[in-house]
């Protein structure tokens, strides 16, 4: 198969298996937010945890076929999420509250917009670059 071809199956891939992690962020925020009555951020923190290492796991696997130590390159993506979840926890915690008043599923919709796009960058060409397909190979 082309270079294209595979990338192009890499990608929707990837984006089949963030739908699917995105169900779980939904459903587990869903559950805390109306059932629980958790803070917003709260909710959206422990519903992102969910989805990360849901779709961690299925991308490693099924996305990358990386043979790539798995420490390393969970502690590469815990990296990723060092500075993006302080940061869009802070965003859903200012823009859910009093000040702008946006609507929750508004603010974790984008916020699972702007993770997507940046995690499969970041996915791509750093945490397994190197061993794309290594998996494969063995």
């Amino acid at each position: 198969m082309g270079e294209t071809k595979k990338e192009l199956l890499r990608s929707v891939k990837f984006v089949l298996f963030s739908i699917s992690a995105g169900v779980i962020q939904v459903l587990s925020f869903t559950l805390m937010e109306e059932l629980l009555h958790l803070l917003h951020w709260l909710s959206y923190l422990v519903s992102l945890i969910l989805s990360v290492v849901w779709n961690f796991t299925l991308n490693r696997k099924f996305t990358f076929c990386s043979a790539n130590n798995v420490p390393v390159a969970m502690a590469l993506v815990a990296l990723f999420y060092l500075v993006f979840t302080p940061l869009s926890t802070w965003w859903t915690a200012v823009l859910t509250g009093p000040q702008f008043g946006w609507n929750e599923y508004l603010v974790l919709t984008v916020t699972m917009i702007v993770n997507f796009v940046t995690e499969y960058l970041y996915d791509r060409f750093v945490v397994f670059g190197k061993s794309i397909d290594s998996a494969k190979k063995q």
